[in-house]
């Protein structure tokens, strides 16, 4: 069961949609809908709910668990003792997100999940319905995140609480991780990268790139 209520589902994809800068139509023809289908479901609640595979492919697009979108939020039970807690089951998505030339996205599924305790999320200051792990594809972030780390995406930190941080951005329909900084100038942005060998934009208007989450945790491989 998810705490979200049909309303609570609709605002909340309203909103990632703006936060994204993705139109209703754009939408509805990436699940393979007639182009009102999306709107129709956030204006006037029909369908009331996504179907399933509506729902999967549209958190993918947008790199969010489905949970954010009214989806069943995945726990499993921890085993071992009383003061155990149960698990917040992260999914892992089946995309990359390029520190490097930037990767291209489409269709692609979870491929996992992994399990996080709660309250480390809670520390974090993460709200578990809204996170997604991605693997960092290239170096352009090195030495601070490299080739094959998995982080830690909060989908619901993104353009609405931007302050400079490292980011999971789309730029050109391309998937990225990069530095984002405020630049001089209303709605300005920098987004850098960390490896002096690979380009950084110093000023681009905030609509050039659409912010997909803050990047809160990473995962580095040893040996």
């Amino acid at each position: 069961m998810t705490d979200f209520h049909d309303d609570d589902s609709r605002d909340q994809l309203d909103r990632l949609l703006r936060e994204r800068g993705v139109d209703y139509a754009a939408l509805s023809a990436r699940i393979g809908r007639n182009p009102a289908y999306i709107q129709q479901y956030i204006k006037r609640g029909s369908p009331r709910r996504l179907a399933d595979q509506d729902r999967a492919r549209i958190a993918v697009f947008l790199g969010v668990p489905e949970a954010m979108l009214g989806g069943p939020e995945r726990r499993v039970a921890a085993m071992g003792g009383a003061r155990d807690r149960d698990m917040v089951l992260v999914p892992k998505l089946a995309i990359g997100a390029s520190a490097g030339a930037g990767t291209s996205v489409d269709g692609e599924a979870v491929e996992g999940s992994i399990a996080f305790d709660p309250k480390w999320l809670r520390d974090l200051g993460a709200d578990p319905r809204a996170l997604s792990i991605i693997r960092v594809a290239g170096d352009s972030m090195a030495p601070t995140l490299n080739d094959g780390d998995d982080i830690l995406v909060d989908g619901g930190d993104a353009a609405g609480r931007l302050r400079d941080g490292i980011y999971v951005l789309r730029m050109d329909d391309a998937l990225m991780v990069k530095r984002v900084a405020r630049a001089p100038g209303q709605g300005r942005i920098s987004v850098i990268s960390d490896n002096d060998h690979y380009r950084s934009w110093d000023d681009l208007p905030m609509s050039a790139v659409q912010l997909v989450g803050r990047v809160i945790w990473a995962g580095q491989r040893v040996g």
